[in-house]
């Protein structure tokens, strides 16, 4: 996501860090954090968000509010990331802005504030475990989130979710803030975004439960964790896979 979620995880090609290609300390072109483009030219009342863009850059330029264009497109942060497809006027389908048809493994829709969701087929493929000590989920796990928020106070110790290698750490997607990004066993990796203090360095191995990174506030109402899981480089509900609380 060009844009700032953007850009959520430039160079590199997001897809190729999630699947494991290696470790930098390039920012890759975002995919985490919300809803991509399926791919195609925009229609009416459609736009395709560019490198540098930003919800109140193209409000401007379409005559809508920020907020409307957070509602038209059912985004839950203003983050975007490069190749999104968004509704800019009432005239657009609601079904082409804010989706992703390649998106998989989503679970039933968890009510807010749960901390549970049907467990995923393959859910002991990794050993999983909460990334912070809170657990209160903030935004839930959608097509566009990508991940869920979960709330904190500034500093709060963030912990790596399961053992693996850090295949990124750095701030250059826009929306995130300091992010990390670890790659487990079996095609799985996980994102921790929005730190205020990042305690790991690119290529270290990490064990599950060790300490990688403090609880910030980058672009968001309050201090959190955007926390996501990938399966072979396709997000997942991370509800699915925690262990229930």
């Amino acid at each position: 996501m060009k844009r700032k979620f953007p850009v959520l995880i430039g160079s590199l090609v997001l897809a190729a860090t999630l699947a494991g290609c290696g470790t930098s300390s390039r920012a890759p072109v975002s995919e985490l954090g919300s809803g991509r483009s399926a791919g195609g030219p925009a229609g009416p009342g459609e736009y395709i968000v560019q490198r540098g863009d930003t919800l109140y850059k193209i409000s401007r330029a379409n005559n809508v509010s920020v907020s409307q264009l957070m509602s038209m497109n059912k985004l839950s942060s203003p983050s975007l990331e490069v190749g999104q497809r968004l509704r800019v006027s009432a005239s657009a389908s609601s079904s082409s802005a804010g989706t992703d048809s390649t998106v998989a493994g989503s679970a039933t829709p968890t009510a807010s504030g749960s901390t549970s969701a049907t467990p995923a087929s393959d859910a002991t493929a990794v050993s999983w475990g909460w990334p912070v000590a809170t657990t209160k989920i903030i935004t839930q796990f959608s097509a566009s989130t990508r991940g869920i928020d979960i709330e904190g106070k500034l500093g709060d110790p963030v912990s790596a979710a399961a053992s693996g290698s850090v295949s990124y750490v750095g701030n250059g997607l826009r929306g995130l803030g300091n992010l990390i990004l670890i790659s487990h066993s079996n095609g799985f990796i996980s994102a921790y975004a929005h730190n205020s203090k990042l305690l790991v360095k690119n290529g270290q191995k990490v064990s599950k439960g060790q300490k990688i990174a403090e609880i910030g506030q980058s672009d968001t109402a309050s201090p959190r964790l955007h926390f996501e899981i990938r399966r072979r480089g396709k997000p997942v509900n991370p509800l699915s896979y925690l262990p229930r609380r």
